[in-house]
């Protein structure tokens, strides 16, 4: 077989240079013409069962991928770093609310004598209240509804935007960092007003204190570094010391308002306290999925020591949309992404070996587990955004495309790559992508080694024509592939570490 000619950037039309910057001549850009499965790059799944004396052959159609020349990155290295690297959309929103709350908070330190605490206290459970209603699965599912509802035809400028709303996490953060911020100046006022006697009691100081040291324990394990190496203690103190923490909040409104209720009754006070009624919505939001928490019926399907399939059909989620599971409801979550199938009632996942837990699930598959609040949207809800797309998954990140992959509503490419995929998968998944995605580019890193993932996933972009590309993967590789389309101009996306 030829050697496929270098691939060459769809979306400008610049000589192609290498990484180093160097002009390739032989490698100018030409129009391009429509995808056909005779002029193909990679024009044949590895995984798809074909005739034997074809499997000798199959190895040459990666022949020299290797050596594509990718286009230059745009923009000066500084100026994409910083866009891209270091002020992603993530911490763009979190720092627009923070730093709002800084000018704020800055003005009220200014006018410090002047304030009183019950006023710092409505900033501080205002942003409370934003930052768990940020993490809340009806809020969750509207904004990625909203977001998703943009037509196919809209400009693909506003639409690389609106697609990543799995970005909202930053709202989160932004909201709960903030509001602990306001609460270390709470904590000062009130302890002056204690201390000179104006209205703070005591009462109200200790249990503000608590306060404050619960919200900088989950602050300090929800940094990414501690939240990835202790993951286990920071969901622990994030949902035990945060559960303890708006109980507090609950006294600490009451204590407060009583202190500074002057001749007005307590009740009255209250009912007109706005804290209270918004730290009422908040432990609402807090308990709305546990009302929901459910044991519900499971048939599992082993396909492997290293996989297992989880069929039920206790509801039918929309496609890009995850379930969270677990066998020991107060101290264990985990997430899953669904797969269901058009015109069938449920859906199945699949659970792979990545620790203790999944191990678990393989070797002793239950008949009954765990489930709380509803299916959620996730990041392969924005696929109908695009008119054509290339869809990246590798191991059981497979699972998220899946119902996309099945509703062919969107066209797409998809390159799955996986160690052993028959093997550990099973023959009926592989065969359903297949069935619904003909082209699919199966690799077995088993057999053929881990691929440059951004030169492949170019590739096919540039092959298929795709508008942008949607990966599923391992933190580290998705911010690779990632990068590696976005620093050219293609607009791809990717779950973040606070999806």
């Amino acid at each position: 077989m030829a050697q496929p000619p270098a691939a060459q950037n769809p979306f400008k039309d610049p000589s192609v240079k290498d990484e180093k910057g160097t002009t390739n001549p032989s490698a100018s850009n030409a129009p391009m013409s429509a995808p056909s499965l005779n002029n193909t790059l990679v024009s044949v799944p590895l995984e798809k069962k074909v005739e034997p004396s074809a499997l000798e052959n199959q190895t040459s159609i990666w022949a020299g991928y290797e050596q594509d020349v990718l286009p230059p990155k745009e923009q000066e290295r500084w100026l994409r770093n910083l866009r891209h690297q270091i002020f992603y959309l993530y911490r763009r929103l979190f720092g627009i609310v923070f730093i709002t709350n800084l000018g704020i908070f800055i003005s009220v330190a200014a006018n410090f004598k002047n304030v009183n605490a019950p006023h710092i206290a409505k900033i501080v459970v205002g942003n409370l209240f934003g930052a768990i209603l940020m993490r809340q699965d009806y809020v969750i599912d509207a904004f990625f509804v909203t977001c998703t509802s943009i037509s196919p035809s809209w400009p693909l400028w506003i639409r690389r935007i609106a697609a990543r709303v799995y970005h909202i996490g930053g709202l989160h953060s932004g909201a709960g960092a903030s509001g602990t911020l306001w609460l270390i100046l709470f904590a000062v006022k009130a302890t002056i007003e204690f201390a000179e006697g104006k209205g703070t009691s005591g009462q109200t100081l200790v249990i503000t204190y608590l306060v404050l040291a619960l919200l900088l324990l989950i602050l300090i394990f929800a940094h990414p570094s501690l939240r990835k190496q202790f993951h286990d203690s920071f969901e622990a103190t994030h949902r035990f010391l945060g559960w303890s923490a708006t109980g507090l909040v609950w006294i600490q409104i009451v204590l407060l308002t009583n202190d500074h209720r002057g001749e007005e009754s307590l009740h009255h006070a209250l009912l007109h306290s706005a804290p209270l009624w918004l730290i009422a919505i908040a432990t609402l939001s807090l308990a709305l999925p546990w009302l929901r928490l459910k044991k519900v019926p499971v048939r599992c399907e082993k396909l492997s020591n290293h996989a297992v399939r989880m069929y039920f059909d206790y509801a039918t989620p929309g496609a890009g949309s995850f379930v969270r599971l677990s066998d020991a409801p107060l101290t264990e979550w985990h997430s899953f992404a669904t797969m269901p199938e058009p015109g069938k009632r449920g859906f199945s996942l699949v659970v792979s070996r990545a620790g203790d837990w999944t191990v678990k699930m393989i070797a002793n598959p239950p008949t009954h587990i765990w489930k709380r609040g509803i299916p959620t949207y996730g990041v392969m809800k924005i696929a109908p955004m695009f008119r054509r797309l290339v869809v990246v998954a590798t191991g059981s990140g497979i699972g998220p495309c899946t119902a996309a992959i099945m509703e062919k509503k969107v066209p797409m490419r998809v390159l799955w790559t996986a160690p052993s995929v028959r093997g550990t998968f099973g023959d009926k998944l592989v065969d359903s992508i297949l069935e619904a995605n003909p082209e699919a580019v199966i690799y077995d890193t088993r057999k053929h080694g881990k691929p440059d993932m951004v030169k492949l996933t170019y590739r096919l972009v540039k092959e298929f024509n795709a508008e942008a590309v949607v990966i599923i993967s391992n933190q580290t590789l998705t911010e690779k592939v990632v990068y590696g389309m976005v620093s050219r101009g293609i607009p791809a996306f990717g779950a973040i570490w606070d999806s």
